[in-house]
């Protein structure tokens, strides 16, 4: 009996690699030997170096208190978590790679003629901690350009989605469906050493990111009624090819948004939903389309990636009611209802930062750029003088200025994409990207499963029993 099981087992564990086998037949056209990739295994040996030696030097050190409203209140500020793209600091904002917004939009490459940061050179340096070339950025450009297309099922999967089914619903399910031709999941079955896990990895986070235009793209024209998606531009950026894809790639501005929108959406250090979930999902080694999937079903939730719609929603409604052009006692009074509602002023106040987010601002010097006399934008403006004192006055937040979500919306409606329901879907593509790198380098470093420790509320209770 034993040695038919054996068998049985032997011949289930050979059908399954033969399964892995034919699930890889999708091929890309991109590039074998790709410049990132080869810059990436000459740093990771060093970076593992360092690893090894700040924990041998630091290993052993307290790390600061865990208070239990900490443990009820979200784990927020638990410092948890290791995340090497970015930074978030309570004062400063976000730094990729040690830079801020403004440096990362005066050094990084641009497209010709562009002002604003390409995304590849953003991902190059979150990958790398390195500035690229014009060179090696037009590389990358092409090289997502040959691993764009979607395998045939991908596509009826999207197009057999009702247009009910929201959009970011669909996103899920088709990066989901990605899976099918994991590189790291056919070499898990084959036997990769740990050492190696990092390869694989790469190729499957290169053709994730490459992938998602199509997909968002496919997405928003079945539900929206946009008509017959056009082909990938080898020769263009990544940024103008989703711009394409959505039906805006002759407005230049709106392509130079997208440009901005995705590097400042790109990553927010690991602690947030989104970050977080995919890092989580990726310790069981999971490969990287089931572990983004994973980010983008936390991304959905109106608390995370959902707020630029609420803040759109709510500017929409004081429109309606005080009109355009209104005075700033007429806003005020508004915000005041709002509040005395039991409601919050939606894109003010953000869990770690204590100033207005960089990323606003980054936000509305585009737009004073490009949409000076936008009634919108006014309204945006006017509001950000408004609202401050007065959420200090009524005590409602530590916080009281805006975040990038008080922004977004407003910028995409004023180029005529003004389907709200769609908008956490470019979220989501911006996010692939500092998902993408921490998953690389968890891989690279061996990161192992994370594990924490739960307690109940009892047993919180009994730890505190007779204790002063």
């Amino acid at each position: 009996m034993a040695s038919s099981l054996s068998t049985r087992s032997l011949l289930s564990a050979s059908r399954s690699r033969a399964a892995w086998g034919r699930a890889s037949r999708f091929s890309t056209s991109a590039p074998v030997n790709s410049a990132l990739k080869e810059r990436l295994a000459q740093l990771i040996p060093q970076e593992t170096e360092k690893v090894k030696a700040v924990r041998a030097e630091h290993g052993k050190k307290s790390f600061g208190p865990v208070l239990v409203d900490q443990l009820y209140g979200g784990m927020r500020g638990l410092p948890a978590l290791i995340w090497d793209g970015s930074v978030l600091d309570a004062e400063e904002g976000i730094r990729f790679r040690g830079k801020s917004i403004p440096e990362c939009q005066a050094e990084l490459p641009k497209a010709p003629g562009g002002s604003e940061p390409l995304p590849e050179a953003l991902f190059w340096l979150l990958v790398t901690g390195e500035v690229p070339t014009q060179a090696q950025v037009a590389e990358l450009s092409k090289e997502w350009a040959a691993r764009a297309a979607i395998p045939k099922f991908v596509e009826e999967i999207i197009d057999r989605c009702p247009p009910t089914l929201h959009p970011m619903s669909q996103f899920s399910m088709a990066v989901t469906a990605l899976n099918h031709d994991s590189a790291f999941a056919k070499a898990y079955q084959d036997g990769v050493s740990k050492k190696e896990y990092w390869g694989p990895t790469f190729e499957d986070c290169m053709d994730l990111i490459a992938k998602l235009p199509n997909i968002a793209g496919r997405i928003y024209r079945n539900v929206f009624g946009k008509g017959k998606l056009p082909a990938i531009d080898p020769s263009k950026d990544y940024s103008h090819n989703l711009a394409a894809l959505l039906g805006f790639g002759d407005n230049e501005a709106f392509v130079e948004l997208m440009r901005l929108y995705i590097t400042i959406h790109s990553d927010h250090e690991g602690g947030n939903v989104s970050a977080h979930t995919g890092k989580l999902v990726g310790s069981a080694l999971s490969d990287p389309f089931l572990s983004f999937a994973a980010s983008l079903n936390g991304l959905a939730g109106p608390l995370h990636g959902l707020a630029n719609q609420e803040v759109l929603i709510w500017l929409r409604r004081m429109q309606s009611k005080i009109g355009e052009n209104a005075s700033d006692e007429a806003v005020k009074e508004y915000v005041w209802s709002t509040l005395k509602g039991g409601q919050v002023v939606p894109g003010y106040g953000h869990a770690v930062l204590r100033k207005t987010d960089p990323r606003y601002t980054a936000q509305r010097e585009f737009a004073l750029k490009h949409l000076p006399d936008d009634p919108m934008f006014k309204l945006v403006g006017q509001i950000y003088n408004i609202v401050p004192n007065i959420l200090l006055e009524a005590g409602k937040a530590k916080n009281p200025w805006p975040n990038v979500d008080a922004h977004s919306g407003v910028l995409l409606t004023y180029y005529g994409l003004d389907q709200m329901q769609f908008y956490t879907v470019l979220f989501g593509v911006s996010r692939a990207f500092g998902v993408a790198a921490q998953l690389i380098w968890d891989r690279a470093l061996g990161a192992p499963l994370e594990r924490p420790k739960s307690y109940s509320t009892e047993a919180i209770a009994k730890m505190f029993a007779n204790k002063q």
